[in-house]
C-alpha cells in the first residue's frame, strides 16, 4: 500500500511539474529571432520584442523580451517565415521545461496574426 501511495505521489508530482499548464495567454511584438538549436534535442527557440513601454529618455522606447520555445513543426515553419514581423502568438506556460520541449517554460502553440514589420511599432 505504501509503495502504491509513493508511486501515485511521484506520478502526480511529475505531472504537475512538467505537464500541468500553469498559465496561457497571448503576446504581441516583433519576432526578433527564431532558431533551431540544441545538443541532443534540437528545439525551436525564439524571442519576441514587445514594444510600447516608454523609457525615461524622451523619444526612446524600452523593450521587453519574451523568450519562448515551439514544439509544433507547423507553427515553427510559420514563425520562421515571419522573422522581423509584428506577430501575435498564443502560448502555454509550464512550471518546468523538458529537454525535448525546449529551454523555456513558455511554449508557443499557435500564430494568431503576422504583419510585416519595419522595427517601429506605430500603434502605441
Amino acid at each position: 500500500m505504501l509503495i502504491l501511495l509513493v508511486i501515485v505521489f511521484l506520478a502526480g508530482f511529475g505531472y504537475y511539474r512538467y505537464f500541468f499548464v500553469f498559465g496561457e495567454g497571448v503576446k504581441a511584438g516583433q519576432l526578433n529571432y527564431f532558431v533551431k538549436k540544441g545538443y541532443m534535442f534540437k528545439t525551436n527557440e525564439g524571442r519576441l520584442i514587445q514594444t510600447g513601454i516608454r523609457s525615461q529618455a524622451p523619444g526612446n522606447i524600452a523593450s521587453n523580451e519574451f523568450m519562448f520555445s515551439v514544439t509544433d513543426p507547423k507553427v515553427a515553419e510559420e514563425l520562421n517565415k515571419n522573422a522581423g514581423s509584428n506577430i501575435e502568438v498564443h502560448y502555454k506556460e509550464y512550471i518546468s521545461p523538458l529537454p525535448w520541449r525546449g529551454v523555456s517554460v513558455f511554449v508557443v502553440d499557435s500564430l494568431i496574426s503576422a504583419k510585416p514589420g519595419n522595427g517601429i511599432n506605430l500603434e502605441n
